[in-house]
């Protein structure tokens, strides 16, 4: 369930965040918003139904690549999300989504309202994948936003296979969120690996307390 912040009960001057239990932290992003950072499994994650996105990173034709966090969300999805996606045109042979950009689809049998689908760099190939992972998480945030999307959860976008350092990834996405401060009620990082959970949660905490 969202929290009620509407007290003013979460400020950004506090220290210390609030924690529900050991692997969901809670921060202040602005007096009307909140960061969380939550251990789980991003395609269980929903908070009303239809507010709410979680955001998959996928590759720039849209197909869910093995043992990735985008087959396990066209897995919980069904097989609706794949026709949806097949209905969307190339923009150019081979590519739907290009490299950086976002794209809104339902969500299907997801518990959440929404996928957002977005193209991080592969860290090894591209030269500027700071400046191109700091696009997809800004893409994303603008078609959730464009989309009256309230409640956001994302992955380690490009972490995993694309090879992104997770502490580099963590301190690019904190950065973007805090751009969006007071456009969502709250935006959430749903890490289902224990190292990609302490990473994201230490990063967090450098750049929100400072």
């Amino acid at each position: 369930m969202p929290v009620d912040i509407s007290a003013g009960v979460f400020r950004p001057t506090f220290r210390v965040p609030w924690t529900s239990d050991e692997h969901n932290h809670v921060f202040p992003l602005s007096s009307s918003s909140l960061l969380k950072v939550i251990k789980g499994d991003i395609t269980t994650w929903f908070v009303d139904g239809h507010s709410d996105a979680i955001v998959n990173p996928t590759n720039e034709l849209m197909l869910p690549w093995v043992a990735s966090v985008d087959l396990a969300i066209h897995r919980a999805a069904g097989p609706q999300l794949e026709f949806a996606i097949a209905d969307i045109p190339e923009v150019q042979s081979g590519v739907r989504c290009p490299t950086g950009e976002a794209i809104i689809t339902p969500g299907f049998k997801l518990p959440a309202s929404r996928v957002i689908h977005t193209v991080g760099p592969i860290y090894w190939y591209e030269k500027n994948a700071a400046a191109i992972l700091r696009y997809a998480y800004r893409r994303s945030l603008m078609v959730a936003k464009a989309n009256k999307i309230q409640y956001i959860a994302f992955p380690a976008i490009s972490c995993g296979n694309n090879g992104y350092p997770l502490k580099e990834a963590a301190t690019v996405a904190i950065s973007t969120v805090k751009e969006f401060a007071d456009d969502f009620k709250e935006v959430h990082f749903v890490l289902l690996l224990d190292n990609a959970y302490k990473d994201w949660l230490h990063v967090t905490r450098e750049l929100l307390w400072n």
